[in-house]
């Protein structure tokens, strides 16, 4: 498997990560974002979203993060990351949504205007980043994983953002139970880490 990524965005560490945690080969394809490559006729070829991760696996091509975790957890069947029955399955696709939607727009927006000085205005993206975060502290009460009991993509999906909520000026100090999730996402095995910048609250 080929992964086309960079090391600087969440969405691309997220499949990174799945992979890693699966132990599955792959080769890692930097794309270089600062001089839009992914705006290249050659990488829309492959993504005309022009957007990292793009998974190509044997040919079979699979764009967007949440949708690469799928692919992997079916590709692999594994039901422990991504559960069979209807329930289940819906909760993780419940979190799946928040990645893409509430977390997209609050903790990546947040870090996305101090590392890639992007366009978004800080009083409103971290207001909806503490938001956001509140619910997924309270869903974590009494409990040590976001949709099971054990690890799923769920998880995966919203670990990297808000891992690096700080560099964004997100403080995740009055989340403990987000904090200890954080710890027990980096103590599975063939965790890989999302690489730090040094700016923001943390830095």
């Amino acid at each position: 498997m080929k992964l086309y990524y960079h090391p600087l965005s969440g969405h691309a560490h997220r499949a990174r990560l799945f992979l890693s945690l699966l132990d599955i080969p792959h080769e890692l394809q930097n794309v270089d974002l600062a001089k839009r490559e992914h705006k290249s006729e050659t990488f829309l070829a492959i993504n005309p979203f022009g957007q990292v991760p793009v998974l190509d696996d044997d040919g079979t091509i699979v764009c967007d993060s949440n949708a690469i975790l799928v692919y992997l957890a079916k590709k692999t069947g594994r039901t422990d990351w991504l559960p069979e029955d209807p329930a289940g399955a819906a909760t993780v696709q419940r979190w799946l949504s928040v990645a893409a939607g509430q977390i997209a727009h609050g903790p990546a927006q947040a870090r996305l205007i101090n590392v890639f000085k992007a366009p978004y205005r800080p009083e409103e993206v971290i207001p909806r980043s503490h938001a956001i975060l509140a619910l997924i502290e309270s869903a974590l009460d009494r409990r040590e994983w976001i949709a099971a009991d054990h690890p799923t993509i769920a998880d995966v999906a919203l670990y990297s953002y808000v891992e690096r909520a700080p560099e964004g000026d997100v403080d995740l100090k009055p989340y403990p139970n987000i904090r200890r999730w954080l710890g027990r996402i980096e103590a599975l095995p063939g965790f890989v880490e999302f690489q730090k910048t040094p700016i923001g609250i943390d830095a």
